[in-house]
């Protein structure tokens, strides 16, 4: 494995810019996956990195050794930076020193929806975000589509709070919502709170699109005409409504329920 010890060095200096630059990530169609979990779920799910980066101090590390040598088997590129250029490059404080550089991964939107998935429309909320991602993944919900002004699915922070539910999910970005679900041959679902019907009442043991909006505005008013039928979550208490990532999660999970279990 190459030793990299100068911050002069050109592929050092290409990392640290990807690092600190979304738009050099887009640009270059790749993300960083920093630490061991992302590491080990990427591998698990999506083979060979492009490029495995250890901090110099982190070579032998019982968690990261096993990584390194999983990518070595792999024939991906390998690499050990000094702590100080490493530290210079990770998206997390005090990591155990590993990341992963990747391809990343592009879904395409299809010409009609056809199975359950969900729809975001301009999610602000990185942590939200990565918290929807992994209940979908959980939920079994493969498809989600995210509109422009969505914050980058592909984000470290994004990517952190997935947990790993990118590696399994079609995630599609800058997704014209309001063209899908015009083509929507399934029910298209939005929560509000003046909803008559509540998620518990509908049926759901079919595919269904759910549509969850900005954190402040919610869905668009687009959005919210194209959708099928509005429901409500239902709730006890002096609170207004739930947070987007926890809403996303009661419906995706009551919808899991009564796929399995009958209704």
């Amino acid at each position: 494995m190459k030793l990299i010890t100068s911050k002069d060095n050109p592929l050092f200096k290409e990392l640290k810019q990807l690092a600190s630059s979304s738009q050099a990530r887009r640009r270059a169609g790749q993300s960083l996956l920093d630490g061991v979990h992302l590491a080990q779920a990427w591998l698990q799910h999506r083979g060979a990195p492009q490029l495995c980066v250890v901090a110099e101090s982190a070579q032998y590390h019982p968690e990261v050794a096993p990584i390194l040598a999983q990518c070595e088997a792999l024939q991906a590129q390998c690499l050990v930076l000094a702590d100080k250029l490493y530290d210079a490059v990770s998206t997390v404080d005090n990591g155990v020193g590993l990341f992963l550089l990747v391809a990343t991964p592009v879904a395409s939107a299809p010409k009609a929806l056809t199975e359950s998935a969900v729809l975001l429309d301009g999610l602000q909320d990185p942590g939200n975000l990565g918290s929807i991602l992994r209940s979908a993944a959980a939920a079994g919900v493969r498809q989600v589509f995210c509109s422009p002004g969505t914050v980058a699915a592909w984000s470290p922070k994004v990517l952190r709070a997935g947990m790993g539910a990118h590696f399994v999910l079609d995630i599609v970005e800058d997704a014209d919502l309001v063209a899908l679900c015009a083509a929507s041959r399934i029910p298209l679902l939005a929560t509000s709170s003046h909803a008559a019907q509540t998620i518990y009442d509908c049926d759901l043991s079919g595919p269904v699109a759910w549509l969850l909006g900005h954190e402040g505005q919610g869905v668009s008013a687009a959005l919210q005409e194209a959708a099928t039928q509005e429901v409500v979550i239902p709730h006890l208490g002096q609170m207004e409504s739930l947070n987007v990532a926890a809403a996303a999660a009661v419906c995706l999970f009551e919808q899991l329920r009564q796929r399995t279990a009958g209704r």
